[in-house]
């Protein structure tokens, strides 16, 4: 789904993630969905020039998988803090990724040929999935597109004129 230049992102990406999910999870993981696509959504506009560019809510068995890509390449500014960091660190940033965490089975960040995306992973059923449950076919994490556009054009990075973000 486009989310560049929408003028409520965080609104339509809750709307789409409800609106996928319905039926097919739980209530409460599809109110723990749209809380996460909210925080997701909401990083980038907060955090990025031009907000997020597109998200993406793919369906497996047992588990969802959301992804929001932006433009900004600085993927070390995507971290949680600790939940034993203090109420001072906690209240500035940080504090949504905290929740993603507690929320999803897992997430990551990954450069890409313009941008980045971050990648949350949550089961559908409300007693949640251990990471040793998740189905051999949920892309968890799926390869960068710098690093397919790498493959692609037999790693002489002609694309974007940058080596790989992958090693």
């Amino acid at each position: 789904m486009k989310l560049a230049d929408c003028a409520e992102p965080s609104g339509l990406a809750r709307r789409h993630v409800r609106e996928a999910l319905e039926g097919r999870a739980s209530p409460e993981r599809v109110d723990d969905a749209v809380l996460v696509a909210s925080e997701l959504v909401g990083n980038a506009v907060r955090h990025t020039a031009g907000g997020p560019d597109c998200m993406c809510v793919e369906i497996y068995q047992d588990v969802a998988v959301l992804r929001v890509h932006d433009a900004a390449r600085d993927v070390s500014r995507v971290r949680a803090r600790s939940a034993a960091a203090s109420l001072g660190e906690l209240t500035g940033s940080g504090l949504g990724l905290l929740l993603v965490e507690e929320l999803a089975s897992g997430w990551s960040v990954w450069p890409t040929a313009i941008g980045k995306e971050v990648v949350v992973v949550l089961p559908l059923d409300a007693d949640g999935l251990s990471e040793r449950n998740v189905p051999p076919y949920v892309p968890a994490v799926r390869p960068p597109l710098a690093a397919e556009l790498h493959q692609l054009d037999g790693g002489h990075d002609e694309f974007d004129g940058r080596e790989s973000a992958e090693p």
